[in-house]
This record gives C-alpha cells, structure tokens and sequence, in this order.
C-alpha cells in the first residue's frame, strides 16, 4: 500500500448491520460539501460499488487482500488517491470474516485495514440491545492489535432512552472508541433485494431519492468533522502504478455494458487500457452488436437471465457476436456471459430461450442454493489472458446452473481457497471461451 490521502474503513460486525446505507449516506454528504472523496469496496462485490459511485461521481475499485497480489493490491489503492482528498472504503461481511484457508481466514476487512493501516469505523446495528452493545464493540475493537477500531456509528435506533443507554455503556466499558453518532430506524433509506444481493444501482426505480435519503441521515445524526479526523493516510509501501491484473484480450476489446452486463471490475478495464488497449462500450440490451473493427470482445457478468427473452430477441447483437466470432475475434464470457454464449438460457418461470450457441453449454437460472466462494484457476489452453497453466484468483457467485453440456476443451481446474479440488469449468470452441468465473488476478 502507498501512504496516499487519510482513509477509513467502515466495516461492521455482521452482515445486514446497514454498512451500505451508511456508506453511501457519508459518500454522499461529503461530496456535497465540496470534498474530493474516492471510495473502494473490499473484497469481490460488483453491487456495492455501483451504488458508490451514484453517490460520488467516480468509479469505485475493488481491493481484495485474498484475490489481489500485493503489487497489484498497491497499485489500485495508488489509483484510489490519485485526485482525492479522502478514501472511504466499504468492508465485507463482519469485520473479521474471509475465505476459510488453510491457514485461517483471509481476505477479511481487518486484513486489508491492517495491512493498509487504515482505521475502521464499524457500524453497529442497534436493534435488540442497548447496554450490551458496549461490550459487543470492546470486543471487536481489541480482537486485533494491528486493526484499529477508531469510531462506531449506531445504526436503527429506536429513540432517545435508547441513545443514552448506549452512549452510558460505551462511556463505562469502550472509551477509547470515539462515538460519532446514533442513526434512527428510517424506511426510507432501504434498498430492495433480489438474488445474488441488491437490486442494481442503474435498476433501482428512486436512486437519487434513496441517496438524498442516506445523506441527510448521516449528516443529520453523524458527526462528520469527527469522523473525517479519524481517517489516516496507509503505512508507506510500493510506490508506483503496480502490476495490471489481467493481459487485455485484444488491443480493440468491445466491452457489453448494460444492466445485463455490469459486473465487470473497473481496475481491470484501466488495467487494459494502461496496457495499450482500446475499450469500446456496447449494450446488448439496446441489440448494440460489438464494433465492427474490435478484435476481442468481453461479455461481463450481471444479470442477463432477467432478460432472456429481450437478449434472444435481438438479433443484431447476437448476430455481431456470430460475425465476430468468424473473423476470429477473441470472446470471452463471464459468469452471466458465459451463459450467453452457451446454446439457450432457462429463465426461473422455466422458458427456454436460444443464445448465440457458440458454446456447448446450456443452463438453468431457476432459484437454487448459490454457487459462490472463492477459487484458484489454471488454464488448461492458451488464452490472451495468458498461456496453458498460466493461474488466476477470482471468485464464483451464481445460482444458475448447467443442464445440457456437449463434448470439447474444458477451460480451467481450479480449487477453492481451501485447495479443494473442484471440477474442470468452462469451454472453449476455437477462440471462444468462458466460464462460471470471475477473474480477479493473476497468481504470483
């Protein structure tokens, strides 16, 4: 990590605490007094950071202490600093939680704090306690010596006997940890769910309310000069714009962006760029094909099994994919674009719908239990990503799943974070290729 400008982390004790909303509400709030302020979300999260980036106007990137080599890691929180005056950093799950290794748990927000030497602010859900929430953050703040628990926000208070109850206890058993405010239960700062997480930033039908909504609370019951005094510049470490995380596909990559389209890391795209290459937009949706000229072409994840129909309807799209793929341009498929690649797509009220068939696969998005965790991948064929047995880090997240397969090239075998092995994944078919996983870096 470079020392850059102050940054904190907000982190909390479990998922569902409201670290989101109260991270959006503060993005929010500080861009609007006049402040510079960049944001990350730890670890593999394609939501969140759309949400971010509404309130803020810049792209937020992904740090991932697990997936990320550690110049890699430098490289994108050297990117976060360039242009800010503040880094405000969303963790995952609980503070401590990561990928179950060998070893331990990894990639959790206390190791990318400690390793950063950012502080934390953690956000407490306040809801069926009051006294007990005291020691509930003393524990949390003196579990780790190299993880420094500087402020707490409570979040979903009740009323003001509820306030004093809680701001007495911190008083008696957590002094050292600075008590920046009490944010009351409002509906209006709730944002609708689906599977795999929350309806998308683009989707959500009243964003700008729901953003007002979350910074008036936060300015409303925060202390937001206290808390911006908290946050500290990182420990000084590799300097530089660090190692890109993935070799570009091509050098002109057209790249599907839409809501069917959107889980695709933006320190990837910049990485490409850095390396010379050219990224074209296009939107599947809109029965956009891919550029004429491109010689690669990228089909991120998202969500395109809510719009299978409308997808296998639009026939210059899929007809550019097919074109591209006879002039022998390099596509690759992730997650959700994999899907599409493949031979059809159930959708969950069990219609079949036809994709553009240049994969042998066919699957089936109705509800299940998830596919996700974290994975070690080698190639198992040469690819632009890099040649065969050349490994990656990234993380499958999906509940869709494979119910016709035909013969031909598997594309990776891959373990998971406890290095156990799982199944060849993916296809090839000459130069197209994908699979259920998202690519986050290269292995060392």
């Amino acid at each position: 990590m470079i020392a850059g400008p102050a940054a904190i982390v907000l982190a909390a004790p479990a998922s569902g605490s409201g670290k989101t909303l109260v991270t959006l509400g503060l993005l929010a709030a500080l861009t609007r007094r006049g402040m510079r302020v960049a944001s990350a979300k730890i670890g593999p999260d394609y939501i969140d950071p759309a949400f971010h980036r509404a309130a803020t106007g810049r792209p937020c990137l992904n740090l991932d202490s697990w997936a990320m080599r550690p110049a890699t890691l430098a490289g994108v929180a050297a990117a976060l600093g360039t242009g800010s005056e503040l880094i405000v950093c969303e963790g995952v799950m609980g503070l401590f939680d990561g990928a179950e290794t060998p070893d331990g748990p990894d990639g959790s927000t206390a190791d990318l704090a400690a390793r950063a030497g950012w502080p934390v602010i953690l956000v407490v859900d306040g809801r069926g306690m009051a006294a007990s929430a005291a020691p509930l953050v003393a524990g949390f703040a003196r579990a780790r010596s190299d993880c420094r628990v500087a402020g707490v926000v409570f979040n979903r208070i009740s009323g003001e006997k509820h306030r004093r109850m809680i701001a007495a206890a911190m008083d008696r058993h957590c002094p050292e940890v600075t008590v920046l405010g009490f944010i009351p239960r409002l509906e209006a700062i709730a944002v609708p769910s689906r599977h795999l997480g929350l309806v998308q930033a683009g989707e959500h039908p009243a964003l700008a309310g729901l953003i007002d909504a979350a910074a008036a609370a936060v300015s409303t019951h925060v202390d937001l000069d206290r808390l911006v005094a908290l946050a500290r510049p990182g420990r000084p470490g590799a300097v530089g714009d660090g190692a890109p995380l993935l070799p570009p596909l091509g050098q002109r990559i057209a790249v599907a962006e839409d809501d069917a389209f959107a889980f695709a890391y933006p320190a990837i795209l910049d990485g490409w760029r850095r390396q010379g290459a050219e990224i074209l937009p296009f939107s599947p949706l809109a029965d956009q094909a891919p550029a004429v000229d491109a010689d690669s072409v990228y089909l991120p994840g998202g969500y395109p099994e809510l719009h299978a129909g409308r997808l296998a309807a639009n026939g210059a799209f899929l007809a550019g994919l097919k074109r591209a793929a006879a002039a022998d341009a390099w596509i690759y498929g992730e997650c959700g674009g994999y899907m599409v690649l493949g031979t059809g797509l159930t959708d969950a009220d069990g219609a079949r719908h036809a994709m553009a068939g240049l994969l042998p696969v066919a699957t089936d998005a109705a509800p299940a239990r998830p596919i996700l965790g974290y994975r070690r991948a080698a190639l198992l064929t040469d690819t632009p990503l890099g040649p065969a047995k050349a490994r990656f880090r990234g993380h499958e997240f999906h509940m869709a799943r494979i119910h016709e397969e035909g013969a031909g090239p598997r594309l990776f075998t891959a373990t998971d974070a406890m290095g156990a092995a799982l199944a060849d994944s993916g296809h090839r078919r000459g130069r197209v290729f994908g699979s259920f996983l998202h690519l986050i870096d290269r292995e060392a």
